[in-house]
């Protein structure tokens, strides 16, 4: 059918190749599906990611004296925020990547670099989304405010981190588990059990972005991108358990530390059993299996979080 007579053309345009949920975007307004599209609001996984620190960070500090009241207004605040701030993150990082972008196969069709969005409209929707997550940090306690402030220049700085370091996997990792500081501070105080807890995260995070990358080492050696998963080379899945035990035995420090005791030491074993099975999975065909890897992780932060809510209930 020729271009002109196809009624699917213009929603095919404004779909990533990379969507997690085409049909959904598909069913969106034509206005507002690029928009979508630019803040990944089809690629739900990093949400999660984002958030379910934010969710362990207070769950570690109700160990002692178990959930509150209060609690019910902090979780859902944390999941708006999260798909705010992480909205503002992807775009920002697209605005800053565009020419990289474009050169890039899996990504060459996102909205900045196809042009379903003009780079003035990209700032205005970033600041739109800033402008949500400004009314989520409002209602923080003071000290939670002051943390989530301190994330905001490493968030900047992101999209350049590839460019100057081989570790911006590890940029990433103590960026987007700032909210496990952010939980704490709400919850009541960052303490040197939080510091350990969020390292552990960090780690997780190297361990799982190198595993994404994977899908982009070609292109990324022919554009001059820096990557952990170039960096390791063959050695990429050793690097990857590396990284998942020493998360493994953070997490497990910080949970202890925190007073969860027994429940800690499982939680930590079934996080740990999650990254052996990440690990044999992609023994055999890494990249096309990098991805569907990749999101397994919501559920590697899901048993962090119910093994604390647990210890939080006990």
């Amino acid at each position: 059918m020729n271009d002109s007579t196809d009624p699917d053309k213009d929603a095919r345009r404004a779909i990533p190749m990379d969507s997690a949920l085409p049909d959904w975007l598909k069913s969106l307004p034509d206005r507002s599906r690029s928009y979508a599209a630019l803040a990944r609001w089809d690629r739900p996984v990093g949400i999660w990611l984002l958030l379910i620190p934010c969710w362990i960070g207070l769950a570690q500090m109700r160990i002692p004296a178990g959930f509150q009241w209060i609690d019910l207004l902090w979780i859902p605040l944390f999941a708006i925020g999260a798909v705010a701030m992480r909205g503002a993150g992807c775009t920002w990082n697209d605005i800053q990547d565009k020419d990289i972008d474009a050169q890039v196969r899996r990504t060459a069709s996102r909205p900045l670099p196809s042009g379903e969005v003009t780079l003035q409209q990209a700032y205005v929707f970033l600041a739109a989304q800033v402008g949500v997550g400004f009314l989520v940090w409002l209602t923080l306690p003071n000290d939670a405010k002051i943390v989530a402030l301190l994330a905001l220049p490493m968030v900047a700085a992101y999209p350049f981190m590839k460019r100057v370091t081989w570790w911006p996997q590890a940029w990433l990792g103590f960026t987007f588990n700032f909210g496990v500081l952010v939980g704490a501070a709400t919850a009541t105080s960052v303490t040197g059990a939080t510091v350990v807890l969020y390292l552990g995260l960090v780690c997780w995070t190297v361990a799982y972005d190198t595993i994404y990358a994977l899908q982009d080492r070609e292109d990324d050696a022919m554009l001059g991108v820096k990557s952990t998963a170039r960096l390791f080379g063959d050695k990429v899945l050793t690097g990857v358990f590396v990284f998942h035990m020493l998360a493994t035995t953070l997490i497990f420090l910080g949970a202890y530390f925190a007073g969860a005791g027994r429940v800690g030491a499982l939680l930590a074993l079934g996080f740990f059993a999650h990254g052996v099975w990440q690990v044999s999975t992609l023994s055999n065909e890494r990249e096309a299996r990098a991805l569907g890897v990749f999101k397994s992780n919501i559920y590697a932060g899901l048993i962090v979080l119910a093994g604390l809510c647990l210890a939080a209930f006990l």
